[in-house]
């Protein structure tokens, strides 16, 4: 596409981020819900923000999200340049990295620009084709 660089895909893919902090879990068996409602980042090439919820699902196994962590974790993309589309798989990644689940899911509900709404979603693990 015309005026988009590999950098532009790139950005915000290898952002230093604060660390996801974990606690272990004490039961078997449940998951857990945390939204997002008040996420926002920038776009790489418009240097417009973005808004929309990031909701992420995962059945813990030793591990649990920290939720003061992960706050200060979603802090850092206010001012990142990043697509809406790396921004569920870097989550993703990241929450993955640091408490390994038996399974998780990551969604992201941004709200309408231009009269198009986004919703990406990313899965661990991958669902077999």
């Amino acid at each position: 596409m015309a005026g988009y660089t590999k950098r532009h895909a790139l950005s915000g893919t290898k952002t230093k981020l604060p660390k996801i902090e974990c606690f272990p879990s004490r039961y078997k068996s449940y998951e857990v819900d945390i939204s997002i409602p008040e996420f926002t980042c920038i776009c790489p090439k418009t240097g417009l923000p973005d808004f929309g919820t990031i909701n992420i699902r995962y059945m813990p196994h030793r591990l649990c999200l920290e939720l003061k962590s992960l706050k200060f974790y979603f802090l850092a993309y206010r001012n990142l340049g990043i697509f809406s589309e790396n921004v569920v798989n870097r989550v993703l990644k990241d929450a993955l990295s640091a408490c390994r689940p038996k399974w998780m899911e990551v969604r992201g509900e941004f709200n309408p620009r231009g009269g198009i709404k986004t919703e990406v979603l990313a899965k661990y693990p991958k669902p077999k084709r």
